[in-house]
């Protein structure tokens, strides 16, 4: 019984000093720096990426979107990889106005290879653009989001996040679920370590990278969340990933609850896999680099998943130790509110500070946040069933929300 308490104890511990650590990152997306000052003066040139698989209810309105830019029209040129499609998504992006390039491979069908296959052509013909920005084919661009990241290029920054932000967060729980979580991650996590001059994340769409960061390697991704992969080679390497909150897209999600845990299953299987492939490359740079932006991305990758099993491992214990009488019913319930609340209510009140902060409209959210327990404990069953069985196969995420930019706006 004395090991298991020791044992206890130190797992408290980890989750403890764990959860301080990110109040203490988080509390700093408060603080309101200084402007970066600017490097160089000039207009870059941008090609805009949008891979799409059947989505010729949607692509129109991006491109439409992109076309709108506060950005000099000589300056960018708006691609579409019709990937595997079987409609006619090639046909929607023409007539739209974009650059379509089609591509078949029955075998690589993940957005990551589509890029991998269309990057390749672009740096073999050493195309002339400084950089790019990828953006989902539901996505709908802010009009000034490549003014935002030239301003970014001018500043010095290679890679940079956009904010994320939902084109559909009232239609139901789960639009609303994405829509708080995305708006505590854009806050909390990227803006907080922006400031802090440690490294965000790439978010699956709306970001900038400076084209010759790729020309030596091409987009080299291999899991199901090339974001996440791109942005750990790039913590690995030593460069700091930039965001930018005026460069800002919407992005169409799931209604359906089926969608919506095959979607996220995807994004924690592709956690998992970049968990197995990239830790020990952090833990090998954080040794080598020594800063604090190596060890915060390794403490990403360990945060979630290894996280998760130690809060149910913990959960365990506590009722290990009750059945042999080491403790009393009250006790078990007091521990186990020590872990479920700060899981399940605390969310509640950190998403209302931030629609405060951020002056995002709590009336039509208020079904939301009462469902975001929910849609959180949903999942932690993902996680848990992603802990034994993993589907690999990518899925397609049904989007048919015809919005336009200034219905959204």
């Amino acid at each position: 019984m004395e090991y298991l308490y020791i044992l206890q104890q130190a797992l408290v511990w980890i989750v403890t000093i764990f959860w301080l650590y990110q109040l203490i990152v988080s509390i700093c997306s408060l603080i309101k720096l200084k402007d970066k000052p600017i490097i160089e003066e000039k207009e870059h040139r941008f090609m805009t990426i949008i891979p799409a698989h059947n989505e010729a209810t949607v692509v129109g309105n991006l491109v439409e979107s992109l076309k709108n830019q506060n950005y000099p029209k000589e300056l960018y040129d708006i691609y579409v990889i019709a990937d595997n499609c079987t409609d006619n998504t090639a046909e929607v992006a023409r007539k739209a106005g974009a650059i379509v390039y089609e591509r078949f491979d029955e075998e690589k069908k993940t957005k990551g290879f589509a890029l991998q296959w269309f990057l390749d052509q672009k740096i073999k013909e050493d195309a002339p653009y400084d950089a790019f920005c990828i953006f989902d084919a539901d996505n709908i661009a802010d009009v000034n989001f490549l003014k935002a990241m030239n301003k970014k290029l001018c500043q010095g920054e290679n890679v940079v996040q956009g904010y994320r932000d939902i084109k559909n967060p009232t239609d139901n729980w789960i639009t609303a679920g994405y829509a708080i979580f995305y708006w505590t991650m854009n806050r909390f996590y990227h803006l907080a370590r922006y400031n802090l001059g440690l490294s965000p994340l790439l978010n699956g769409t709306g970001f900038m990278v400076r084209f010759d960061i790729v020309k030596p390697t091409g987009w080299d991704t291999k899991t199901l969340t090339e974001d996440i992969e791109f942005s750990l080679k790039n913590i690995i390497e030593g460069r700091k990933l930039g965001w930018a909150t005026d460069a800002i897209c919407y992005d169409e999600q799931p209604t359906g609850f089926k969608q919506s845990w095959s979607q996220r299953t995807r994004w924690t299987v592709g956690h998992i896999q970049c968990m197995k492939e990239y830790t020990g490359l952090l833990a090998v740079a954080v040794k080598e680099k020594k800063t604090l932006m190596n060890f915060d991305g390794l403490l990403y990758i360990l945060g979630s998943i290894p996280m998760f099993v130690i809060t149910i491992v913990l959960l365990l214990l506590n009722f290990i130790v009750y059945f042999a009488n080491g403790m009393t019913g009250a006790e078990l319930l007091i521990n186990c509110i020590r872990y479920l609340v700060p899981t399940f209510i605390f969310p509640i009140f950190t998403a209302l500070l931030i629609m405060i902060l951020d002056k995002k409209p709590i009336k039509p959210m208020v079904k939301g946040l009462i469902f975001y327990p929910l849609f959180l404990g949903s999942w932690l069953l993902i996680n848990f069933k992603c802990l034994f069985v993993r589907n690999t196969k990518w899925e397609k995420i049904e989007h048919v929300r015809d919005i336009k930019i200034n219905e959204v706006n």
